[in-house]
């Protein structure tokens, strides 16, 4: 089966067309036109800049994955679009461009949920599809969130942050320490140097950082994100405002924030969090093994906290290549397969929605 998938949520327009045969997913192409350049400039995503630059790039982009694949519009057995949560904006036009192709080549439309298009993103890997049930953990700027899936369509959300999504407190406290938008990539690189400063090591910083004399500075006290209950919940608006109170208490005494350190403080704390819930949703789910997914699984430290996790409870671990971890096109076409497996096609009065995940 070829299926031709859009994936347009937030700033970046993708389309990819993926093989689905003898059981494994192959990407024939993965095109994705990046706005980020442009909302740097703003500190974050400008909603109705988006839009339009979706509008500019969908056509081209959709040309060029068939190109790359080899194949044309006749030789696509299947259409999927990413139709909700994201940007409303931005999700109608990919919504309303895969449904007009689809309509006027006859070809089968299927609505993903973007959510389970990330979780999706981990059937693309080379060891294989994972079999349900499985747990897994959506990390993003917009969401922080723990599912079970007992199959490939039947997703249950069974933990969530009541807040603020994990991605969101790295851009957010990343730019208040002169991290550009998006945040990610410099945080991650510039904890690893304050690990290595704090524990002295270039390998294993992360599991001696704890005993290092940079954890125990009351200086840089900072709050677990994880609630103190049994839920697999999570709260990341109280990690972030300790840290702005933090740097702005380096700030009012005229001290030099020492950046790495810091960093590496935030970073701890936001990864140990995830990883204390999600040990206790594999030890609530013995035998269930794990997918990390979305913008956030491209963490260095988070990846390899919670293959720790994963190898304590003896269940394997299936994590995307840095490159399927943010939004694309290729996730949304193998989502898009198991929807249609299980009959849920969409039609021409297809809507995208901004509304949270509705699973």
């Amino acid at each position: 089966m070829n299926i031709l998938a859009f994936e347009s949520s937030c700033d970046e327009t993708s389309a990819s067309v993926v093989v689905r045969e003898d059981d494994r997913f192959t990407i024939k192409s993965n095109v994705i036109a990046s706005q980020v350049d442009t909302h740097r400039l703003y500190g974050g995503v400008v909603p109705e800049i988006a839009s339009r630059a979706h509008i500019e790039a969908i056509s081209s982009i959709t040309y060029e994955a068939l190109k790359e694949a080899g194949l044309g519009l006749s030789d696509i057995d299947l259409v999927a679009v990413s139709a909700n949560p994201g940007l409303i904006g931005a999700l109608l036009v990919g919504v309303n461009f895969a449904k007009a192709l689809a309509v006027s080549n006859k070809i089968p439309l299927v609505a993903v949920d973007h959510i389970k298009g990330h979780i999706a993103s981990a059937y693309l890997i080379e060891n294989g599809v994972p079999k349900p049930p499985f747990i897994a953990l959506a990390a993003s700027g917009g969401h922080t969130a723990i599912y079970k899936a007992e199959s490939y369509t039947d997703i249950k959300m069974i933990g969530t942050t009541r807040d603020d999504a994990i991605g969101e407190s790295f851009d957010k406290i990343g730019r208040m320490i002169g991290i550009p938008y998006p945040a990610g990539r410099g945080f991650d690189e510039l904890s690893r140097l304050g690990f290595i400063e704090a524990t002295g090591k270039d390998e294993d910083f992360y599991a001696a950082y704890k005993k290092s004399a940079a954890y125990k500075n009351p200086e840089m006290t900072l709050p677990s994100p994880a609630l103190r209950d049994s839920s697999l919940d999570f709260s990341f608006s109280g990690l972030k405002t300790a840290a702005i109170n933090l740097l702005h208490r380096y700030e009012q005494k005229g001290i030099e924030l020492p950046r790495a350190l810091f960093a590496a403080r935030y970073t701890f704390e936001a990864v140990e969090a995830v990883a204390l819930k999600i040990d206790m949703a594999l030890r609530e789910n013995p035998g269930c093994d794990l997918i990390v997914a979305g913008g956030v699984a491209a963490n260095s430290h988070l990846r390899k906290r919670l293959a720790e996790i994963a190898e304590r409870n003896r269940v394997g671990i299936f994590i995307p290549p840095i490159g399927l971890c943010g939004d694309n096109g290729a996730m949304i076409a193998a989502a898009g397969y198991y929807e249609y497996l299980n009959g849920n096609f969409a039609g021409s009065d297809l809507n995208a929605s901004a509304a949270d995940s509705m699973f």
